[in-house]
């Protein structure tokens, strides 16, 4: 995905809104962009902010006195799109495969990311003809945006085993309550007995991934590393942060109760296949 330019209008993003039986796609939009979202959303909008947000494209599709409303979110990137996807998932929801890169639901809402373009659907009146409707609307928007529908390509670096499904994410900012580590992709884990999370910080250089351990190593008192390989944090908020550090990538495991890890988790995080 690198290199591309993610540019949506919100003409280009109704355009994408398949027709429905039975149902109308409202000719009228209605756009937010960053000076006004607080308008739409209030105070969700700070964290769309992290996730990079550039607009958001509100469309409703009705039936006599149903309606769908369709809040199409465009990011900066797909990264941030999924992100910010991952921070709203939630465990009381379904999931429904085939629909973007990821898509959740209840009788009232759909929402999923496909590209830059992080959706959230909600319906007025629950019957299973709306929710059909959304899941058909979901369906054919992802088919026809023009981006794949996938998580990011680093996520799929990732060992499989152990992994808890439905967990990755991607954290642009002040991961673990540290400002210089950024942006993260995480998978949570139950291994070695216990649950933990997985992240990986692509650093897009050596350099930046040594200034980036240094930063570390100067908050926790530590010597600087210079060589790459094995490392170990002692983190007086998060407990001891194994790290592997290889070129740009920075590969390590987080226990939000600051337990220790075995010795195994070294191996475990050599064994993610990033190029």
């Amino acid at each position: 995905m690198a290199g591309q330019a993610y540019s949506q209008t919100p003409q280009q993003i109704y355009a994408a809104l398949p027709q429905i039986s039975g149902w109308n796609l409202s000719s009228d939009t209605e756009v937010f962009n960053r000076d006004n979202l607080y308008e739409r959303i209030d105070g969700a909008a700070p964290l769309f902010f992290e996730n990079n947000f550039q607009e958001m494209t509100s469309i409703v599709y009705t039936k006599g006195d149903d309606y769908i409303t369709i809040q199409a979110y465009r990011h900066a990137t797909p990264e941030d799109a999924f992100g910010m996807y991952a921070s709203e998932r939630s465990s009381d929801m379904k999931y429904y495969p085939g629909i973007g890169g990821e898509a959740q639901g209840d009788e009232y809402g759909l929402y999923f990311f496909v590209g830059p373009i992080y959706v959230k659907m909600s319906v007025n009146n629950e019957s299973e003809e709306a929710s059909a409707a959304m899941k058909a609307i979901a369906t054919g928007f992802a088919e026809k945006i023009g981006y794949e529908g996938a998580y990011p390509p680093i996520i799929d670096s990732f060992p499989k085993e152990g992994a808890i499904p439905h967990s990755a994410a991607y954290i642009t900012r002040n991961y673990i309550g540290h400002e210089f580590l950024k942006p993260v992709y995480t998978v949570n884990y139950e291994l070695f007995g216990k649950k933990f999370q997985a992240f990986v910080i692509d650093a897009e250089t050596t350099e930046n991934a040594q200034q980036i351990l240094s930063d570390y190593f100067k908050f926790t008192k530590q010597d600087e590393p210079f060589a790459e390989g094995n490392l170990l944090i002692q983190d007086r908020y998060n407990g001891s942060i194994p790290i592997v550090w290889k070129g740009r990538y920075l590969i390590g495991a987080f226990d939000e109760k600051a337990g220790d890890f075995p010795k195994e988790i070294y191996d475990f995080l050599n064994r993610f296949e990033l190029k």
